[in-house]
């Protein structure tokens, strides 16, 4: 059972979706205590039980503030003053209307009056209306016309004139141009508004506009003596022919005439006032994440409460399930995207990707918590010192850079890169959204995994956590800068903390590496330089065994660090590889050339057949072995694919050459090693410096020029063969790599046995190696044809 599950979780292709549900899961719960307050039963007076920080940011009403706001507002609203534009209209009509009358009156014939009855027997006679009662009458009737008062004396004025034309169209005049302007009851009170202005709208409602010149009105006394003024030029242009008494009488007429037609609207101003301070909306000041709303110890005062209830009633309204799906949905989708985008394994397995999945998760939630606990450190801080430190300060000193550490020590730097991007995104959610943080950890994560990329020995840690913290140091002085107001004191415990999280973070790296090394089976560089070591026991066993083995597997170590180094690939796994690629031959030593003795060779009694699977045996005993001691999975994989998919043609063309005579054909795939072929550069370089290190023992003098052109002949094979069609070298790669090995192949020029010629007729040459190919082929089938890229490559190696 446990097996078939472990099998599940390294072979099927859902675990990357499983690994994403929980992960989103885990973290939505990490980030749940951020959702939701903890209920307080305080109350002005009580003694705080314990510290109590705002989980996140969240607001309160300052009455003050939205008191004075809505007075702001009120004071902020014009006055309404109605404009009557009727008014002038009105009178002007009335004044003309009165004139004609009484000027038709005036010039209509007198009318005789009726004869008078004569009276009866003892009734006295009825007296008949005088004409100076006729007057009067009229004069009263032509008043209620005016709508002012009149005297005796201008009303005889008016009728000398006969109601004249003239008189008439310059009081009308006079009187609009004043009306028109503007006159209000209380000019005082007007000038009051300053340069606000006021609201001008007409009673009827349907206009309205801002007037600002409020001197340019008039008040009521300002009016009537502005008839004057405006009456003097016209009297002097058209009333020419008019008596001074009449144009007396015309500018007191129109003085009389003037009333205000600009007047305040008290309860239209008060109505807007009203709307103006309702639609105030409340002023808010914001109690920020991290904020000590409540100190252990203390006298709970009123601002704290209010922050408290506030902060309940507000957490009370929000729909805490929905988040939390909201919080869930948004971390789902940005690590699958991320996913989708960045993660493009080349030549990985499903099992391979599966354990990198399961090993990111573990590190990405791991680290994840200790962001969360990192929250709750400022506080115990706090409570067991007896002065305050900013929280921001104490977050700096959280050792999270390890995280990207331990990723790019086991996975390489493009994925630690991709990782502190996630993780820093992450961190921001848990710190409510923080963008200084988001900025603080991931270039302290990827400064942090820079500096470990090239870790060979324990000290690099150290090293690569001091170089950290003094980032850091700068980081945070940066952020600090940033966020907070500046004080010494900030600033000394913000780079304090900063430097101890940087060297935390080294620090945890290393303690962490040798378990999760075991726990995921990586290789890391410091464990190839243990195995590098030739005291393994292995390796001992294999110079005790196999002592011809051991020695070409030395020399091909060798060959491989010198090329690698050359074309940018891992010199030291080239190296370790090469040591352990031929381990399997422990099992069956003398069954290989280089291990036989006295010129005996057991394969000489054996099919071609059965030599075939010997020799490709073992590359499946040597994974056994590999796997036995905890060598690696890059070991492993190289002494797989260190032959490929080659034909082991010296038994091959021996095998073809005993069925000449039947019909029976051969198989070339009976003498084939199973592969796979080369999938990294290692892989490939231990393959040409395998076959090269063979060819060369076949020189009977081995000059540079012969090994120029056995490493040209040889690798042109293997290139052709399409051995190297899975792993990442260009031309270029294969053109240095050949320099290199003619340098390193010169080196070793003592003696060697000679490498047998291709033997057509199946017959074994003189000291042949049974598990080695004419030092003219390759070490494959020719797959392809021969020619094909020999004429591109027939120069390689050649200065």
């Amino acid at each position: 059972m446990r097996e078939s599950i472990r099998a599940y979780f390294t072979t099927s292709g859902h675990v990357l979706w499983i690994l994403l549900a929980v992960i989103t899961l885990l973290f939505t719960l990490i980030i749940y205590p951020n959702l939701s307050v903890t209920k307080f039963s305080y109350r002005v007076g009580d003694i705080a039980e314990k510290n109590i920080k705002a989980p996140r940011d969240f607001l309160i009403q300052d009455d003050a503030a939205t008191e004075a706001s809505r007075k702001l507002a009120i004071r902020s609203v014009l006055p309404v003053y109605d404009n009557n534009t009727e008014m002038v209209s009105r009178q002007v009509a009335n004044v003309r209307s009165a004139f004609s009358v009484f000027r038709a009156i005036l010039t209509q014939p007198p009318v005789p009056p009726p004869p008078q009855p004569s009276a009866e027997p003892g009734m006295e006679p009825t007296a008949a209306a005088t004409p100076l009662d006729e007057v009067w009458l009229r004069k009263q009737e032509f008043e209620d016309k005016m709508g002012i008062e009149v005297s005796r004396g201008a009303y005889q004025v008016l009728e000398t004139h006969l109601f004249s034309k003239t008189i008439e169209d310059l009081i009308c005049r006079i009187y609009t141009e004043i009306m028109t302007n503007g006159v209000v009851a209380n000019k005082e009170l007007l000038l009051r508004q300053g340069d606000r202005g006021i609201t001008l709208r007409t009673v009827e409602g349907k206009e309205e506009s801002i007037a600002k010149n409020l001197k340019a009105y008039y008040g009521l006394e300002q009016a009537q003596t502005m008839v004057r003024i405006v009456a003097d030029p016209l009297f002097k242009k058209e009333a020419a022919d008019v008596d001074y008494t009449a144009l007396n009488l015309i500018v007191d007429f129109t003085q009389r005439m003037l009333q205000p037609n600009i007047t305040l609207n008290g309860s239209e101003t008060e109505i807007r006032a009203k709307r103006a301070a309702e639609e105030v909306k409340p002023v808010l000041f914001k109690v920020k994440v991290g904020e000590m709303i409540l100190r252990e110890g203390e006298r709970v005062t009123e601002l704290q409460l209010v922050k408290l209830q506030e902060l309940q009633l507000q957490t009370r309204n929000r729909h805490l399930f929905s988040r939390s799906i909201g919080a869930a949905m948004v971390t789902a989708f940005f690590l699958m995207i991320a996913f989708l985008v960045h993660y493009r394994p080349k030549n990985e397995g499903i099992e391979d990707r599966n354990k990198n999945m399961f090993f990111l998760a573990t590190v990405l939630i791991t680290f994840l918590f200790v962001a969360k606990i990192s929250l709750s450190v400022p506080g115990v801080i706090g409570a067991s010192l007896e002065f305050d430190i900013h929280e921001i300060s104490v977050y700096f000193g959280m050792p999270v850079a390890a995280g990207a550490m331990a990723v790019c020590l086991f996975m390489g730097m493009e994925a630690a890169l991709f990782f502190s991007i996630v993780f820093a995104a992450l961190v921001t959610l848990v710190f409510a959204n923080q963008f200084s943080i988001f900025i603080y950890i991931f270039l302290s994560s990827a400064m942090a995994a820079f500096w470990l990329k090239n870790c060979r020995e324990r000290k690099v840690f150290i090293k690569a956590g001091a170089k950290l913290g003094l980032l850091n140091v700068v980081l945070a002085t940066g952020v600090v800068t940033y966020t907070s107001d500046i004080s010494v004191e900030i600033y000394l415990w913000s780079a304090l903390f900063a430097f101890t999280g940087g060297l935390a973070s080294g620090i945890v790296t290393a303690g962490i590496a040798p378990l999760l090394e075991m726990l995921f089976d990586y290789t890391t560089d410091i464990k190839l330089l243990e195995l590098a070591n030739l005291d393994q026991p292995i390796l001992r066993r294999l110079m005790i065994e196999a002592p011809g083995t051991y020695n070409h597997s030395v020399i091909v170590g060798t060959l491989a660090d010198a090329v690698a180094s050359e074309i940018g690939a891992n010199p030291l796994l080239a190296r370790v590889c090469g040591y352990y690629h031929d381990i399997g031959k422990i099992e069956k030593a003398q069954y290989f050339i280089e291990n036989q003795t006295e010129g005996k060779n057991r394969h000489d009694k054996l099919a071609p057949s059965m030599s075939a699977l010997i020799l490709t045996g073992h590359v499946k005993a040597g994974i056994e072995i590999a796997r036995q001691y905890r060598l690696g999975k890059p070991i492993m994989d190289t002494i797989q694919q260190h032959h490929g998919t080659s034909i082991i043609e010296y038994f091959y063309e021996k095998a073809k050459a005993q069925k000449e005579d039947s019909e029976e054909t051969v198989n070339p795939d009976d003498f084939r090693y199973p592969g796979p072929k080369p999938q990294t550069v290692e892989a490939a370089i231990v393959m040409m410096s395998d076959v090269l290190e063979a060819a060369t023992r076949s020189l009977d003098n081995p000059t540079p020029a012969r090994i120029q052109g056995l490493v040209q002949n040889l690798i042109n094979k293997i290139f052709v063969s399409g051995q190297l069609d899975y792993c990442e070298i260009t031309l270029k790669d294969l053109h240095i790599m050949a320099k290199r090995f003619n340098v390193v192949l010169s080196g070793i020029n003592h003696h060697r046995i000679k490498y047998p010629e291709k033997s057509g007729n199946g017959q074994k040459a003189k000291n042949g190696d049974s598990n080695r190919q004419p030092s003219g082929d390759a070490p494959g089938p020719a797959e392809r044809d021969a020619g094909e890229g020999e004429g591109h490559l027939k120069r390689l190696g050649i200065k």
